[in-house]
């Protein structure tokens, strides 16, 4: 069967301002001197399909800057979301256009700002998926192994191991998703080893998630349906998406769906939520300041410092501060504040935003 790949990115990354802006948010950034990130997602599933068979959601602020990056697909296969709507209609209009193409296309589903290194490690792991979705009835997921209790991702309950000729990863039956825990709640969920973080990547037949969609979500169903007959699609999007009700992917299909099964990633992976994760790929000096530029330090440590323009910074008896430089902008923030940056970006004057 054929096999396509669905990238969402249509993101904010408010958390990375003053760096991210709405028409260049965090998947659009170079942050470590290795590509932007929706760069590195295309290069990532490139080795999986072909540039033919890529398509890429985003919206209407970061059209131009997408297509840009990313000139070697399609113009067709690049669409701008009419209205921001959540998860589950955005992978509805994949699977929608992925189904007007092949009607019994594999696909994979990820996002375009998770840092994942190992290529060739996720890579062999998704063709392995892929090659199991045209054989099993079921719903995939990728997940993490937890290395510690966060509390700010979603996990995955899985029971046994699936046995299936064939493959060669780790794959489990899935009990349920848990939305974000508490910290002890986390920490039993670490405790007990039957758990993975919710990574937001899925693989499944196309033909075989449309009639799950029309058992527990007949509204996505529909709008796949009709997208599929549409003559005019650029048309119909602006008109009907916008109609379509707001819910995450998960609340709408995976945590009802028939049967969903988990394969636990072999790869590193980190979603770079936040300048905190940014700074563990940094250049580290001794005293532990992370810096994407020449940095001076005297009694400072532990500092995360990002200038877009290379500019010098200098640090004096401060510890534990977020510097970021843009040129028209400049945030100092400690780094226990850093989930509260995007919080002040709604107090910004609209140029900086």
């Amino acid at each position: 069967m054929s096999n396509y790949a669905l990238i969402l990115a249509g993101g904010s990354g408010t958390r990375f301002w003053p760096l991210s802006r709405n028409a260049k948010p965090k998947q659009l950034l170079d942050l470590f001197g290795s590509g932007t990130m929706l760069r590195q997602a295309v290069n990532r599933v490139s080795g999986l399909v072909p540039p033919e068979n890529i398509f890429i959601l985003t919206n209407h602020l970061q059209e131009a800057e997408v297509r840009r990056q990313v000139a070697e697909i399609p113009a067709e296969n690049i669409v701008a979301e009419p209205a921001r709507r959540d998860t589950a209609p955005a992978v509805a209009l994949g699977i929608g256009l992925i189904a007007a193409r092949d009607p019994q296309a594999n696909m994979i589903v990820i996002p375009s700002d998770s840092l994942i290194l190992d290529d060739s490690a996720f890579r062999a792991l998704a063709e392995d998926a892929l090659n199991l979705a045209g054989r099993e009835a079921a719903l995939m997921t990728i997940g993490i192994r937890p290395t510690w209790a966060c509390p700010s991702y979603g996990y995955i309950e899985r029971a046994g191991k699936l046995s299936a000729e064939g493959l060669t990863h780790d794959c489990y039956e899935v009990v349920r998703f848990r939305e974000k825990p508490d910290a002890a709640t986390a920490a039993a969920y670490l405790a007990s080893g039957n758990f993975t973080w919710n990574a937001g990547m899925f693989i499944w037949n196309v033909a075989h998630v449309r009639a799950q969609l029309a058992t527990h979500t007949p509204q996505l169903a529909d709008f796949i349906d009709r997208l599929t007959g549409a003559s005019d699609l650029p048309s119909f999007i602006a008109s009907e998406f916008p109609a379509l009700t707001p819910i995450s992917i998960d609340f709408a299909l995976m945590e009802k769906a028939d049967r969903v099964l988990n394969f636990e990633a072999t790869f590193d992976w980190d979603d770079v939520g936040s300048w905190i994760s940014v700074g563990k790929y940094l250049p580290t000096d001794e005293q532990q300041n992370a810096a994407n530029t020449d940095l001076s330090a005297l009694s400072a440590s532990g500092n995360i410092v990002f200038s877009a323009n290379g500019k010098r910074v200098a640090l004096v008896g401060v510890d534990d501060l977020i510097v970021v430089d843009t040129g028209d902008a400049l945030l100092v923030a400690r780094k226990d504040c850093a989930d509260d940056i995007k919080k002040i970006v709604a107090d910004l004057p609209a140029n900086l935003v």
